[in-house]
């Protein structure tokens, strides 16, 4: 069961995070065991439900017969007998079921005041051996637990010893001596306490949003004596209410009228117990939502008069609303996508469009230079020159007389063009 809430109080942590700021405080206000986020739509009506049979309070003034102690004893053989050793409860004498172990066996008779419930054995025993067990039954606060004790006889005082096997106390005791059996509970809930009505509290808080838990604001307490404190003008308006006969069925659900956006908010139930150790806690995120369209009505029309209005040629022009939705978020990053995918489109189409125009005009080059290289060589093979008339031309030795002349230089080269063009055209 602690296992559950436990549980319970996590997941409430994990998928409610706003409100469950609470869950800081949980050991003070009590363990998270139910958590729910409800959604209804405004004009309607709520009922936050909080249930506990643990809080039924039956005025039973023989509350000392919820509680009941008693020691078994397992034997192994023959085929593992189960014994009842004794039992007891408040304000009555312990019961023995063996002859033979009264007076030898016993509990404290002051077991239900300070919650030590350890079984005495005297003077032990061989058929004593066994396992033991203690049971704490607590009826009305449906507590039941049990605490198991091995116990072994040895004939001799080196043998005695006590250990833990993993699941249980063994003890080896001497032949003829005595032993204790331990069982101790102190918790307040086996002692004697106030009253019923005074230990058992129910109450609702409201915290709207934005609010801390600690500022939270009391709706209602409820206490199993009948006495009721709002708080607040909603209940006494009859806008909230909790139902009567709460303590008597365990029912201390929350109903809400006429929901308002105003209502919307953590609401939580808190069911405390002192006297049996209960404090638990249910959380609700009430939302509320937009109203229900009203439903068409059918109904005729009536006028007035019987006559009818008089009728218009006129046409009415048709009426146009001009509705402006505010741009999202995701609007905005959409068309921007689509603005830098368009970029990047017109920024490779120009890299391409640079890169074959790079590769043209190599190419252009590689051609011409090609084309000229083969003009070269086909003038060279239809005219070939004779050129060792033009070096005999050219490097005819001259006299270092008439190096400085200028016009007998004139005169050898005008000869020399003669001769040339004589031979070519041959």
């Amino acid at each position: 069961m602690h296992l559950d809430m436990i549980l319970l109080q996590i997941l409430a942590v994990l998928f409610l995070p706003g409100a469950w700021g609470q869950s800081s405080s949980s050991s003070r206000l009590g363990v998270v065991v139910e958590a729910k986020n409800i959604t209804l739509p405004a004009g309607s009506k709520a009922d936050l439900p909080c249930h506990s049979p643990r809080m039924v309070w039956t005025r039973d003034r023989l509350k000392d017969r919820q509680r009941v102690v008693h020691w078994d004893l397992v034997r192994s053989s023959p085929d593992y007998s189960v014994e009842r050793v004794l039992d007891m409860s408040p304000r009555a004498r312990q019961r023995v079921y063996n002859g033979f172990n009264k007076g030898r066996i016993s509990i404290p008779e002051s077991a239900f005041n300070d919650g030590n419930f350890s079984l005495i054995i005297n003077n032990v025993v061989a058929t004593d051996r066994g396992v033991y067990t203690c049971n704490l039954h607590h009826h009305y606060c449906q507590i039941h637990q049990s605490i198991q004790i091995q116990l072994n006889v040895t004939k001799s005082a080196r043998k005695e010893k006590r250990y833990w096997d993993g699941e249980k106390t063994i003890f080896v005791v001497l032949l003829g001596s005595s032993v204790v059996l331990p069982c101790v509970n102190r918790r307040p809930l086996w002692r004697e306490g106030l009253q019923e009505d005074q230990q058992q509290v129910a109450h609702w808080d409201f915290q709207p949003p934005g609010v801390r838990p600690d500022k939270a604001d009391r709706l209602v307490d409820l206490y199993a004596s009948g006495e009721r404190r709002d708080y607040g003008p909603l209940f006494a308006q009859s806008k909230m209410s909790v139902a009567e006969d709460a303590f008597t069925l365990g029912d201390f659900s929350l109903s809400i009228s006429d929901l308002k956006p105003v209502d919307k908010g953590l609401y939580s139930c808190h069911l405390h117990h002192h006297y049996c150790g209960l404090h638990e806690r249910r959380i609700f995120r009430l939302t509320v939502g937009p109203p229900l369209p009203s439903a068409p009505t059918t109904a005729p029309r009536v006028f007035q008069n019987d006559e009818p209005g008089p009728r218009s040629d006129e046409v009415e022009s048709p009426r146009v609303v001009n509705v402006i939705l505010p741009e999202h978020r995701g609007y905005f990053v959409q068309h921007l996508g689509y603005f830098l995918a368009t970029f990047l489109l017109l920024a490779l189409i120009v890299v391409a469009v640079i890169v074959l125009t790079r590769r043209r005009k190599k190419r252009g080059l590689e051609y011409d230079l090609r084309r000229s290289e083969r003009g070269n060589v086909i003038i060279g093979g239809e005219m070939p020159l004779d050129c060792t008339e033009l070096r005999t031309c050219n490097h005819e030795p001259l006299n270092s007389d008439y190096k400085n002349n200028l016009l007998k230089e004139r005169d050898m080269t005008k000869d020399c063009n003669k001769d040339f063009d004589g031979k070519l055209w041959k």
